[in-house]
């Protein structure tokens, strides 16, 4: 019995040829096309012939689908784990859910049998918005399988159709949390949209949306005015007198995040190396905690990318609010024609703070618009 060599898909090439119109060409009416023009004669590509095809069938991807409905739902969260791990996931949040904070003051005196304190207990309320949304994709498996060359092809017959169809499905549900986790913090919630940035309002539109509102101010002692831009030549004096206007409770929390647009952090590193030089403390080029408050680490997030804010705050503060629970959440695999299928996924996804209070955040901007 002759022995099949499969391959495992690479991610780069998966994502290259499921790209509309990037190398796949069109169906193969004759000989083997492998890439290229399509018209199966075999010269539109340099792509080499990698041995015997799996004919991944359409009853595969739906069993697959069907079998791993969890762990695919969980693919586009786990894909958010560059962020998750310094935010907190809030699952079971169908459309929305009501957070925020109590508020309110008692306190002893001398012995009174009549002082009474008619303060009431507020509670200051949030709503975290997980918005439904969906995707519908076209692809064609077997032409995914055939374009792959040149990669970690395995011993006999160590990967069967079913790993590889759910290795496919993986990767598209996997494409969708990074494509979330790109707009985590500038999505703008578009009804007609059809893009992730479209889907929900991120951290700093939310916040874009409350300085406008004046529910961020330096009166309200949750925001910081910069004087200008961030740059190698002030960062370090530009965030500690950043974290110096913080609420002495908020400077009281043992872990505090301070998440900031990458160049910022490495333009803290420089301007750190150009102020304080070769002193025996200054052992290493990166520094990831604001000198003078050890409870306070930079977050750098390449998907702060000319971000107009900065914010200090806590992890639990930070919400990323999915579901994860209901019938409504799907993956599926369909039919669409000959040779092509559907995957079909549908998720809720939203973010927000929990608290705007001075007490747990301190936001950074110029002017709520310009990049820092």
């Amino acid at each position: 019995m002759s022995k099949k060599k499969f391959v495992i898909i690479d991610e780069d090439d998966l994502n290259h040829f499921l790209a509309d119109g990037e190398g796949t060409g069109g169906e193969s009416t004759g000989g083997e096309d492998t890439g290229g023009d399509g018209d199966g004669d075999g010269d539109g590509g340099t792509v080499p012939s990698i041995g015997p095809s799996v004919n991944i069938q359409t009853e595969d991807l739906q069993t697959t689908a069907r079998k791993y409905r969890r762990e695919l739902l969980m693919m586009p969260v786990m894909s958010l784990q560059s962020s998750l791990e310094h935010m907190r996931l809030r699952p079971g949040i169908r459309y929305s859910e009501t957070v925020g904070e109590l508020s309110g003051d008692i306190q002893f005196g001398p012995y009174s049998e009549t002082r009474e304190d008619n303060d009431e207990v507020v509670i200051n309320p949030r709503t975290l918005y997980t918005y439904f949304g969906s995707v519908v994709r076209n692809f064609s498996p077997n032409k995914i399988y055939k374009s792959m060359w040149g990669s970690a092809i395995t011993k006999g017959e160590g990967l069967k159709s079913t790993e590889i169809t759910r290795i496919v499905l993986q990767f598209l549900a996997a494409q969708l949390g990074k494509n979330l986790n790109k707009v985590l913090w500038s999505a703008v919630r578009n009804d007609s949209g059809d893009k992730s940035v479209d889907l929900f309002n991120g951290f700093d539109t939310i916040a874009k949306t409350e300085f406008d509102s004046s529910n961020i101010a330096v009166a309200k002692g949750n925001l910081h005015t910069l004087t200008g831009a961030i740059t190698k030549e002030n960062a370090v004096d530009a965030l500690k007198a950043f974290c110096r206007a913080a609420d002495d409770e908020l400077l009281e929390e043992p872990n505090l995040k301070l998440f900031v647009p990458q160049h910022i952090f490495y333009d803290y590193c420089d301007d750190y190396q150009a102020t304080v030089g070769a002193i025996p403390y200054n052992r290493e080029f990166k520094k990831y905690f604001i000198e003078g408050f050890e409870n306070i680490r930079l977050v750098p997030m390449a998907n702060k990318k000319n971000s107009a804010f900065i914010q200090l705050t806590t992890q639990n503060n930070m919400l990323v609010g999915v579901n994860q629970t209901g019938e409504e959440e799907q993956i599926e695999v369909a039919r669409f024609k000959a040779f092509v299928l559907q995957f079909i996924a549908t998720m809720f996804f939203g973010v927000q703070y929990e608290t705007l209070s001075k007490e747990r955040i301190l936001f950074g901007t110029i002017d709520g618009t310009t990049a820092i």
